[in-house]
């Protein structure tokens, strides 16, 4: 069996993917057989993969695109399983699809297969592919997870290129002000030593952290690990969780990041359950789950039992003020509107600009104070250190 991608012309408009077949002649025998126009079938080349890991979230972003492309096309459920299961590149991953179409052909429904993979397809998967099956519309479901997914990805990585940038910084100055302390400033201070001369406190200052620096180093590390072992412990429990994520919050600059990162999180999830026929309730406490901050998950599955009472999202919403006041109005509005889904994607659309908009604004903001801070920093070290110097020389001019 060859892979081939192909590029393909259907009611819905162009369509891209990979299909398996014995042949050229074979894969476009699939598309005509389908009455489906082909644009293009080239065989695809072969790429260089490890593929030793379990599954990334790319890796189910690509998988579900694909999929949704197959079923689109007419595909069989268990023939596109049978595909994609052969031709994914991650092994353990080509495992679980596989584990999972052999599960359909025993008479499970794809979601129920699906759900025996929690780590890899999460409740808001399962639940979506299932709304999918039971109301004929998979192959829409699928393309609304697989834009969801895209677009959850795109933010996440928009939020980590945000940290990478400081943390490395750091990283370096920290690398480069031990490496300073325990290698370079003892010599200094052999020198000063023999020079006799009183130093002065800037000079004194750094000589002192020197020497702590070297004395203590070998106990830092260890604690340093010790205590980040503590923190995922503390971490991994309800109440730590609580802890962190309220502080998180609280944090200026990060905190109101991590807040648009959360209310387009919490939209985007719940409009595309909405949009995919998930009851209300159901919706709700899938989202609160996957919201990724337990002070948002609390505050979402508090509401549940008020909206049971018949109130409206909104309502509970404004409340809690977990949220900014413009959301809860535009949830409001998509209530009454009886566009609830489409307004949550709307809301969801405007903070991924807004995530944009705070990543390069923190960006711009730590830059500039980072390279000072460093720059401060070993400035100052390097002027304590030629201090001495300095007064040795004007004493021995004025001699």
């Amino acid at each position: 069996m060859q892979t081939f991608v192909y590029k393909v012309k259907t009611k819905a408009g162009e369509q891209t993917g990979e299909v398996e077949a014995e042949s050229k002649e074979a894969a476009e025998a699939i598309f005509k057989k389908q009455k489906i126009q082909v644009l293009s079938l080239k065989k695809k080349p072969k790429e260089l993969s490890l593929g030793g890991g379990g599954p990334t979230e790319k890796d189910v972003v690509v998988f579900t695109r694909q999929f949704a492309t197959m079923i689109e096309a007419g595909l069989p459920l268990v023939q596109c399983l049978s595909i994609l299961s052969s031709q994914t590149e991650n092994k353990k991953f080509a495992k679980t699809i596989a584990d999972v179409k052999s599960r359909v052909e025993k008479g499970d429904t794809f979601a129920d297969a699906l759900r025996k993979h929690p780590k890899i397809f999460d409740n808001l998967y399962s639940n979506m592919v299932e709304a999918g099956e039971v109301g004929g519309i998979l192959d829409t479901i699928l393309k609304r997870l697989a834009a969801y997914n895209e677009k959850a990805l795109a933010l996440k990585g928009k939020v980590k290129s945000a940290m990478v940038y400081p943390a490395a910084i750091v990283s370096i100055a920290v690398i480069v002000i031990v490496f300073l302390m325990i290698f370079v400033i003892p010599s200094f201070a052999t020198m000063f030593e023999g020079a006799g001369a009183a130093l002065p406190l800037p000079t004194q200052i750094v000589l002192n952290l020197s020497s702590y620096t070297k004395k203590y180093i070998v106990y830092v590390i260890p604690l340093a690990i010790v205590g980040s072992f503590l923190f995922k412990r503390f971490y991994a429990t309800e109440k730590g969780q609580v802890v962190v994520d309220g502080f998180m919050l609280k944090v200026p600059v990060f905190g109101s990041l991590i807040q648009k990162v959360a209310v387009a999180k919490f939209t985007r999830t719940m409009g595309t359950l909405l949009a995919s026929g998930v009851p209300i309730i159901q919706g709700l406490d899938i989202t609160a789950k996957t919201a990724g901050n337990k002070i948002i998950e609390g505050a979402v599955l508090s509401i549940i039992e008020e909206i049971k009472q018949g109130k409206t999202i909104a309502e509970p919403l404004e409340k809690k003020k977990i949220f900014p006041n413009m959301v809860v109005q535009m949830i409001s509005v998509g209530e009454s509107a009886g566009a609830l889904d489409s307004m949550l994607n709307k809301i969801a659309d405007f903070y991924d600009e807004e995530v944009d908009t705070a990543v390069d604004g923190l960006t711009a903001l730590l830059e500039p104070a980072l390279m000072a801070f460093l720059g401060v920093t070993v400035g100052f070290i390097v002027v304590a250190m030629y201090l001495p110097i300095f007064k040795l020389a004007s004493i021995a001019g004025g001699g």
